[in-house]
């Protein structure tokens, strides 16, 4: 009987952000579940659009093959994790391995672009440790996500990595099913030679859509690579990462090193030639708000994506450049999601349905760009926050929003709902609206704070959507962000100045 040990953890750091991740956000259920330990990992996760979740079902289709469950977990985006919290979870993993007895192989469900406090490499960190532990002879395959920033460390010490190919990512749980074919070949025998090359420019997360080109096109190269024993995979990068390795990169494997290094290269030579035609523009707030209030009789809301305060890459969620400039124009049937104000959200509690609240939304970060949106708010719908996904991304899954409320702005013209919720949670699926009794497809404007992952839910219902470059913490300007462990040279974003070193 084959024994196969599981283990899952998950943080995509932005080293800009002054909020620490600690243990207890790992501990919390947000977007995904908290952490699970032991036969919760495949109860907690199953049916889930996860790696792990995948990984698990098609090894149920297997014989003779028994899986382990260690421990998985994931924390929302923000700044580094503590060492303290790292050295935690990774020893919980350790100890698992360890009770575990002997293993056969070792799956890894991880997201590529965790910095902790000292380490700028969580993964390569995680992983050394868990080597040196196993050996050099059982195999480990890992998964990252698309925004992975791939270090030579990650390379080296897995076996075999594989990467999501969509952005949203549709296919987490088939990249999880993926992993264990990879592995069972592992464990047959056949142990490819490795390639790895890192891209010479940045690319913002507002132009990573794999559903139109050129990504589109670049990602359906890798479903050509289908050799015996070959295999590649391309990551993007995460570029609130100030870390030498960030950035676009691919990794290759194949029975030997001169075919791997081949089909590296080819890849790598087509991200060098589509650098010209990545689009990175971003509409100002009111140039934006103009054209969607201009767009007439279209089929469906026009929608705004406030990509800069997206709580999945980091950012505080609570930004009001956008709502400022809604109200400001006079919008008409605009809604506004999702809005991280627990202070606020408390006050809609306590004052009820129906009554007018005023005073500041929003803007807590304290981040000198920041200011929060003052004004009178009527309360139009309250909620315990609990919602059910049900796109095809997140489908499945819980959202944990918090206490939450829906608030009209009380203006003479403008008419603008703004969802606010006590948790940070990004707008990515239509039951963030629905749950709170608001059809976003009856709605002329919706404002999501969401970078891409929006798209899989509201592309649909969508007459138009436009990248919106609201202030917050996650800039999609990458010559506006003060990088400094960045390697020299790097171009920051496509076609984009080389960074310079900070003296």
């Amino acid at each position: 009987m084959t024994r196969i040990a599981i283990a899952g953890f998950q943080h995509e750091t932005n080293t800009f952000s002054a909020v620490p991740t600690r243990y207890e956000d790992f501990l919390i259920a947000d977007s995904w579940p908290p952490l699970l330990e032991g036969e919760a990992v495949l109860a907690g996760t199953a049916g889930m659009n996860l790696p792990i979740a995948g990984f698990a079902a098609a090894a149920a289709a297997q014989r003779d093959l028994t899986l382990i469950p260690i421990l998985w977990c994931a924390a929302e985006p923000a700044g580094r994790v503590q060492d303290a919290a790292f050295d935690r979870i990774a020893a919980r993993i350790l100890a698992g391995l360890k009770a575990a007895g002997p293993i056969d192989a070792l799956y890894l469900d991880l997201h590529g672009a965790m910095v902790t406090e000292s380490a700028e490499d969580g993964e390569g960190l995680l992983l050394e440790r868990l080597r040196a532990h196993l050996g050099p002879a059982v195999p480990i395959v890992v998964s990252l996500d698309l925004h992975a920033n791939i270090t030579p460390a990650m390379v080296a010490l897995a076996d075999q990595i594989a990467i999501f190919r969509t952005y949203p990512h549709l296919d987490m749980a088939a990249t999880g099913a993926r992993c264990l074919s990879l592995l069972l070949a592992l464990l047959a025998g056949h142990r490819p030679a490795k390639a790895f090359r890192q891209a010479p420019y940045l690319i913002p997360l507002s132009a990573q859509f794999t559903g139109a080109a050129p990504f589109e096109g670049l990602y359906a190269r890798l479903s050509g690579i289908a050799a015996a024993g070959e295999s590649a995979d391309i990551a993007l990068g995460f570029t609130a990462a100030d870390i030498p390795d960030t950035g676009p990169s691919v990794v290759a494997y194949a029975p030997s090193a001169t075919r791997a290094a081949a089909i590296a290269d080819d890849l790598m030579a087509v991200i060098l030639a589509i650098e010209g035609t990545v689009d990175a523009g971003l509409l100002s707030p009111g140039d934006a708000v103009a054209r969607a209030m201009a767009e007439r009789g279209g089929a469906g809301p026009v929608v705004l994506a406030d990509v800069q305060d997206n709580p999945g890459g980091g950012a505080s969620s609570d930004s009001t450049g956008l709502l400022a400039a809604l109200v400001d124009a006079g919008a008409q049937g605009a809604a506004v999601a999702v809005m991280a104000d627990p202070r606020m959200a408390a006050r809609a509690h306590a004052a009820g349905v129906g009554a007018v609240i005023e005073g500041p939304l929003g803007g807590a970060s304290g981040a000198p760009y920041q200011a929060p949106f003052v004004g009178r708010f009527q309360v139009e719908r309250l909620g315990d926050g609990c919602c059910a996904f049900t796109g095809a991304m997140y489908g499945g899954a819980i959202g944990m929003l918090g206490p939450s409320a829906v608030l009209r702005v009380v203006d003479p013209v403008a008419e603008v709902r703004i969802l606010v919720s006590s948790n940070r949670i990004q707008a990515l699926d239509r039951a963030i609206f629905t749950h709170l009794g608001i059809d976003p497809a009856a709605c002329r404007i919706l404002a999501l704070k969401s970078t891409v992952h929006y798209r899989a839910d509201f592309d649909p219902i969508a007459a138009l959507t436009l990248n919106v470059a609201a202030p917050g913490g996650m800039p999609c300007d990458l010559t506006a962000l003060p990088y400094r462990r960045l390697r020299p040279g790097v171009r920051l974003g496509p076609l984009g100045p080389p960074h310079l070193p900070q003296p």
